[in-house]
């Protein structure tokens, strides 16, 4: 089999074992490993894929892919658009009809090798245990039916901290101190706006053509108050960025949780960096975007443990005794309304979270 990756290619050359070959260490692999030409069909497969697909290495050598997963379109497209873009792929939990055993749940990697003036597709598949992802998705479900529970409770209280906050305005006569009433009604209606939104349909969104950098600003600028210069914001702008289409409240609430959780993770004292991107040749939701608008929230601080990043961005988790468990939950929530996605990758000295949004408009938007 075509040896994949470079750091088994060059074992020879390194301190592992000459008796341990790259061969045996990918025919030991669980990930099924499928190797295609140019032309898509099948150069290779290691023993998981043999396994999975039910045929041997002898009997899938040339044969074309779909061979292996008739009517499998979306995932034949995904292949050539890697090898069309050179961009590498990854999908999570697809759903992939296989003749010998009928429907599994897989992740899925696509990325290309250059051999000896070659180019090879590798396709790499990780079945997934399907009532492990109900399960996780029927939690996740439960979850976020009881924030909605609690969106409703929220909703009250703000109502009534609104009108406490006009009567109180009118019984003051300082035009200074009527600034402080103004802030608490103007930050209830937002909050009335957002807890609407988070009830309502999932695609009830206010979007309106946006610069991305007036986001940040604003949301740098409600920071700014709250911390002190021992905190240091930096920005790393692209000014070619065109506007994005999305719900400006929403944009707010999503820079401003992250934003917080970084100061919070510093405990005021650090960098902040606030980056901005373009993206060509995306996929989110297994929607392929030509291009795409990446921004990046990078603080230094000691990053989020181990044992929270798999389910950080699930409602009621939550590393700090105070906190609620809600913000990253929210983020991800709202960001998926306004068609994006966010990530996050962390250790100690630099958390990034990642939030990419198409720069095209989908239809019916």
């Amino acid at each position: 089999m075509l040896c994949v990756t470079h750091e088994f290619s060059s074992s020879k050359q390194t301190t592992m074992t000459n008796s341990l070959s790259c061969h045996e260490i990918i025919e030991n692999l669980n990930t099924a490993l499928v190797v295609m030409d140019s032309s898509f069909r099948v150069h290779s497969l290691n023993a998981a894929a043999e396994i999975l697909f039910a045929m041997s290495q002898r009997q899938a050598i040339n044969i074309p892919f779909q061979t292996l997963l008739p009517g499998e379109s979306e995932l034949f497209d995904s292949l050539q658009r890697v090898e069309q873009t050179a961009q590498a792929l990854i999908e999570h939990e697809v759903k992939l009809f296989l003749p010998s055993v009928g429907e599994i749940v897989a992740d899925c990697a696509i990325n290309l090798i250059e051999s000896n003036e070659q180019t090879y597709i590798l396709l790499e598949l990780t079945q997934l245990d399907l009532q492990q992802s109900i399960s996780r998705g029927e939690s996740l479900h439960t979850q976020q039916q009881v924030l909605r529970g609690l969106a409703h409770e929220i909703k009250n209280p703000l109502g009534g901290i609104r009108g406490a906050a006009q009567l109180l305005e009118r019984q003051l006569g300082s035009a200074e101190l009527k600034e402080y009433t103004k802030i608490i009604i103007s930050e209830a209606d937002r909050l009335q706006n957002l807890m609407t939104k988070m009830l309502g349909s999932y695609q009830q969104t206010d979007k309106t053509n946006i610069n991305i950098h007036e986001v940040l600003q604003r949301v740098r600028q409600l920071v700014d108050v709250e911390v002190d210069e021992r905190l240091r914001f930096e920005g790393d702008y692209d000014p070619s960025i065109p506007e994005l289409f999305a719900d400006f409240d929403h944009l707010i609430q999503i820079f401003l949780n992250i934003i917080r959780n970084a100061v919070q993770a510093l405990n005021g004292v650090g960098r902040i960096i606030l980056r901005t991107r373009i993206q060509r040749n995306i996929t989110i939701e297994k929607k392929h975007y030509r291009l795409g608008l990446l921004i990046e929230v990078e603080d230094n601080g000691s990053g989020v443990p181990q044992d929270l990043q798999e389910s950080l961005f699930y409602p009621m988790v939550t590393g700090r005794a105070e906190g609620t468990g809600l913000g990253l939950y929210i983020v991800q929530n709202l960001v998926q309304r306004n068609a994006g996605t966010v990530s996050c990758s962390s250790q100690a000295g630099q958390t990034v979270f990642s939030i990419i949004f198409p720069l095209e408009l989908e239809s019916g938007s």
